[in-house]
């Protein structure tokens, strides 16, 4: 399958590349290297390499857990070990990023300047180990946000693209994290869930138009579904990345994909769904919870209705005189069953994958739109 198809798929772009399916292989130190993931590159669509320490803070730090019996990659020379790995990546037909474990912003930048745009650069603010975060690694960013913020705005400085890797409830607030690091000019937000579920995907998603990555224990497809219909763009595996189970989530979300056009569609939000729900909301003449979701966005009625029906101008969901509303865009996912809606597609020749996608470009839209409004710069 080309990249085109791929993209028709999944619509996925990771650092310029289409993505082949939105499961990736998240970073585990003394594991994960090219070899690693060459041995998986048939079911995953990116891959994190590392961690890498690259700098001297760093790499004490490295050795210090290796003797403490922790398994470290461990090398006199962390560009020439990354070139040697890059090279390698760039054989295997899989997204690269390099999770990265550095002292200083400055350790980033000399990375960057070296490899340029062909990786993404993942910093690891994840790390919980108290030599790491004592070299200023990992979780240190994170009881040290501005240090974070620091590195995010070095690399973006480059020209290439940026990933945090964080573990959740750590920092006091994520959604203020999360939306600081949009500002700063991430990426990408590689969220570690910990004991936390789906509800702290929405939470984010709420917060800033980043590209999430769900992980932690998402090894079902159940898992997954629920990660992905709350918000999550990808969802990574680290321990449980073996090629049976990653096998499994390939297939069982190209399978949906190709079913309903839409892989990651959000609930609809009076079942709980994340803003990307506003793509399905009817007019707002009921008292549901689409009401106080706009007085969450601080919008009124009156302009969701009139930015809505602006996102769907001139597409086949500006049509529909017989649903309820009089147009497509204000009508439920396929899922919920709807004879009108349905009788409506019959007739315009349109397959529900299809109508699910326009939904989803309707959705990009009025994401876009809205974060816009909240910043300005979106």
């Amino acid at each position: 399958m080309n990249n085109a198809e791929h993209f028709r798929r999944f619509g996925i772009i990771l650092n310029n590349r289409a993505v082949r399916t939105p499961v990736a292989i998240a970073s585990m130190a003394g594991w994960v290297d090219a070899e690693y993931v060459a041995a998986r590159r048939a079911h995953v669509g990116a891959a994190f390499i590392g961690g890498y320490s690259i700098d001297e803070p760093a790499m004490r730090a490295s050795r210090e857990m290796a003797g403490q019996g922790r398994k470290e990659f461990l090398v006199d020379d962390p560009l020439d070990e990354l070139d040697r790995q890059i090279r390698r990546m760039e054989e295997i037909d899989v997204v690269c990023g390099i999770n990265l474990r550095g002292g200083s912003p400055g350790s980033y930048r000399a990375v960057a300047e070296t490899f340029g745009n062909r990786v993404i650069y993942e910093i690891d603010a994840h790390c919980r180990q108290e030599p790491m975060i004592r070299a200023g690694c990992g979780e240190y960013l994170l009881h040290n946000p501005e240090a974070l913020i620091r590195t995010v705005k070095i690399l973006k400085e480059e020209g290439v693209t940026v990933s945090v890797k964080i573990r959740t409830g750590v920092h006091s607030d994520d959604r203020v994290l999360a939306t600081d690091l949009w500002h700063a000019g991430a990426d990408i937000l590689h969220v570690d869930l910990m004991d936390f579920g789906y509800q702290k995907i929405r939470q984010i998603r709420n917060s800033c138009p980043l590209f999430l990555i769900a992980n932690n224990s998402i090894t079902t497809f159940e898992r997954m579904k629920e990660m992905f219909s709350h918000g999550a763009d990808m969802v990574s595996l680290a321990r449980r990345s073996d090629e049976r189970t990653l096998a499994g989530l390939d297939a069982a979300i190209t399978r949906y994909a190709d079913e309903h056009g839409w892989y990651n569609a959000p609930k609809q939000l009076c079942r709980g769904g994340d803003l990307r729900a506003l793509a399905f909301c009817c007019m707002p003449v009921k008292n549901c919870p689409l009401i106080p979701t706009l007085d969450k966005v601080d919008m009124t009625r009156e302009e969701y209705m009139a930015l809505k029906m602006d996102a769907v101008k001139d597409t086949p969901l500006e049509e529909g005189k017989q649903t309820c509303f009089g147009s497509l865009s204000w009508c439920c996912k396929d899922s919920s069953p709807c004879m009108f809606r349905d009788l409506t597609l019959r007739q315009m020749g349109l397959s529900n994958p299809d109508y699910m996608r326009l939904k989803r470009e309707l959705a990009d839209t009025l994401m876009k739109r809205l974060f816009r409004s909240k910043d300005g710069t979106c």
